[in-house]
C-alpha cells in the first residue's frame, strides 16, 4: 500500500509529479546532456513532438533535440500536474519563439506563440517510458505564421 502523507496525498505520486517537474526542468534550461536522467532509453512519443524525428523508440531524445534547436526562446510551464500511480498528467503553457531550422517550417519566422498542452507521461522504473500529447496546434500554426499542413 502507497505511503500516506501528512497532508494525505501519495508520497509515490509526489515522486512521480517531482521526476516530470525535474524533467521540464532540464528542457526549459536546455540540458540536453541531462535528458536520459529522466527519460528511458526507450521512451516512446506517441505524439511525435516535432513530426520529424524517427518513428522508433528512443527518437524523442532527437525530437526534443530538434525542437528546442528551433525555438531559441522556450519554456514550458507546468500549470497543473495530476499523478496517478505511474501516470503523471501536466497541463501546460509552452512558449517559444521560431529562430532555427523545424522541418515543418525551414526558415525561421522569428514569431513567437504560447499555447495550452496537455501531456501524459507514463514513468516506468523512475524514468519516462512514454509521452503522450494534446496541443493547440492550429494557434501555434497561426501565431507563428506557418501554413496549416495540407
Amino acid at each position: 500500500m502507497p505511503e500516506i502523507t501528512a497532508n494525505g496525498t501519495n508520497s509515490a505520486n509526489n515522486t512521480n509529479k517531482r521526476l516530470i517537474e525535474r524533467f521540464l526542468d532540464a528542457v526549459n534550461e536546455r540540458r540536453i546532456d541531462d535528458f536520459a536522467d529522466y527519460l528511458a532509453a526507450d521512451v516512446i512519443d506517441h505524439n511525435k513532438i516535432i513530426h520529424g524525428e524517427d518513428d522508433r523508440p528512443g527518437a524523442a531524445f532527437d525530437g526534443f533535440r530538434q525542437q528546442l534547436a528551433a525555438f531559441g526562446e522556450f519554456t514550458a510551464v507546468a500549470e497543473q500536474l495530476i499523478a496517478e500511480g505511474e501516470t503523471v498528467v501536466a497541463r501546460l503553457t509552452v512558449s517559444g519563439r521560431h529562430t532555427g531550422a523545424h522541418p515543418r517550417m525551414p526558415r525561421p519566422t522569428h514569431r513567437t506563440c504560447s499555447v495550452e498542452q496537455i501531456w501524459i507521461f507514463t514513468l516506468h522504473e523512475g524514468r519516462i517510458a512514454e509521452i503522450r500529447a494534446v496541443s493547440d496546434r492550429l494557434g501555434m500554426f497561426l501565431q507563428l505564421g506557418w501554413d496549416w499542413p495540407a
